[in-house]
């Protein structure tokens, strides 16, 4: 085994695949736990296989998304090439799945809105993954999800694809029909591949697989697959239809991004999971025993989950029926208390004026925005930046201009008004400048034959 590679001293070897040996390391002048991915000597020897390798390298080093691997280093030493990356602890979703078998709904759908998170960033710099499955999805022990592997994505920043024209690449079980094809692929292929990751961690099983008569290939061309609720009675329909939408097997009619695949799964998530997300992931793997008692209780705060961390999973009615009961409560003892109040300062013999004013203080709300195929977000006249922007946008209460700018059309103004609420209840205002044919701007041509 190498001793160095760069500032780094080798620790040990954690994983090795086909073409590439993952080791673990320490970067020396930082004192930083890395990963090295070293592509192997027989690997090495082929031209395009070295050139997926640099591609990778430098595709990851422009992407800084909390759900993707970081890359810090490239590496060139004694004619062999090493990627310096990220070191994630935890457990990938192959490894999870041979563990448990499937997954609390709740759980899955958590998993697969932070993939579509870290899909739609890419998706928006005209990268499209092709290999999205468990393995190339890491669970991090602090609740942490991350997507590994660009080894085959397709990144139009670098002009020409490796893959000849008719030829499928990716892994059989989980490509889209038109990557069995060998068909040009859009950001819709990723999205079919993670609608199979998601059914198969909620069923414990891939929805096309080979048998005796028909290969998995044939399976995603022509066959429709089995219901999720015939597998597990358990799935909430909300959740069988957008797994059912991703595996639409014509790319029209799946959903048109990633945004609005996470953006449902949000909607499904904050009617499920009242607790933080990575919070719920480590209570699950604490559960399972991927992560011990003492390291669950270095990445959880018991206070803010609502209770004690002891609960592997959340009972919804309990906590819904004490929370209920203590608002009653409390509407009970201020009602007294208001009584008491007027029976104690109204004159003897007059009538106490029973009206109340009651005065709202100046609070704060949110707003989501949506744009296709983006624009630059201004909100009385301060810039927020360019969409997709993940998180709601944090306002003061009354009313605000929202200004969507595309160079190709004429500015939008929408009006919004913000009268508190939290995050989950944000209002979403959305436009998009192909479907409704808006104006272009001067001297601009708009492009046509979109796909919206």
């Amino acid at each position: 085994m190498l001793e160095r590679i760069g500032n780094c001293r080798i620790v040990e070897e954690v994983a090795s695949g086909g073409m590439a040996v993952v080791y673990r390391a320490v970067q020396d002048p930082l004192g930083r736990t890395v990963a090295i991915k070293a592509l192997k000597s027989s690997a090495a020897s082929e031209e395009h296989v070295v050139t997926r390798f640099e591609r990778e390298a430098k595709s990851l080093a422009n992407l800084q998304h909390e759900n993707i691997i970081h890359v810090y280093d490239f590496h060139r030493e004694r004619g062999a090439l090493f990627i310096v990356m990220e070191y994630v602890q935890g457990i990938d979703l192959y490894d999870l799945l041979e563990k448990c078998g499937r997954l609390p709904y709740d759980v899955a759908a958590i998993i697969a809105m932070q993939v579509a998170r870290a899909l739609d960033y890419v998706h928006y710099r005209s990268i499209v993954h092709r290999d999205i499955k468990p393995a190339n999805v890491m669970l991090s022990r602090s609740g942490g999800v991350k997507v590994m592997d660009f080894g085959i994505a397709r990144d139009q920043s670098y002009g020409g694809d490796l893959t000849e024209a008719g030829t499928g690449i990716g892994t059989p079980a989980y490509m889209s029909p038109e990557q069995v094809l060998g068909d040009k692929l859009d950001a819709r292929s990723d999205l079919f591949s993670l609608g199979v990751v998601l059914y198969q961690m909620v069923t414990g099983k891939k929805p096309f697989v080979e048998d005796e008569k028909r290969s998995a290939m044939h399976k995603i061309r022509l066959e429709k697959h089995v219901a999720v609720r015939k597998l597990n009675p358990d799935i909430p329909r909300e959740l069988e239809r957008i797994i059912d939408r991703c595996l639409e097997k014509n790319p029209r009619d799946r959903w048109r991004s990633a945004q609005h695949m996470v953006m449902a799964l949000e909607r499904f998530l904050a009617r499920h999971v009242e607790m933080n997300h990575h919070a719920r992931l480590v209570l699950f793997q604490r559960a399972h025993n991927v992560v011990t008692e003492l390291e669950a209780e270095e990445y959880l705060n018991p206070a803010a989950l609502g209770g004690s961390v002891n609960s592997a999973q959340p009972n919804m009615q309990a906590r819904h029926t004490v929370r209920a009961g203590m608002i009653a409560h409390a509407v009970t003892f201020g009602m007294l208390v208001l009584m008491l109040g007027l029976i104690h300062v109204a004159p003897l013999g007059a009538t106490p004026d029973t009206k109340l004013v009651v005065t709202q203080t100046v609070g704060r709300g949110y707003v989501r925005v949506h744009a296709y195929p983006w624009a630059r977000i201004t909100i009385d006249n301060k810039d927020y930046g360019v969409t997709p922007i993940s998180k709601p946008i944090e306002l003061a209460d009354g009313t605000h201009t929202v200004r969507f700018e595309h160079e190709w059309y004429q500015p939008v103004d929408k009006q919004v008004e913000i009268t508190g609420g939290s995050a989950d209840a944000a209002p979403m205002l959305s436009v998009d400048f192909v479907k409704e044919k808006l104006p272009a701007r001067a001297g601009k041509v708009v492009p046509t034959g979109v796909e919206p």
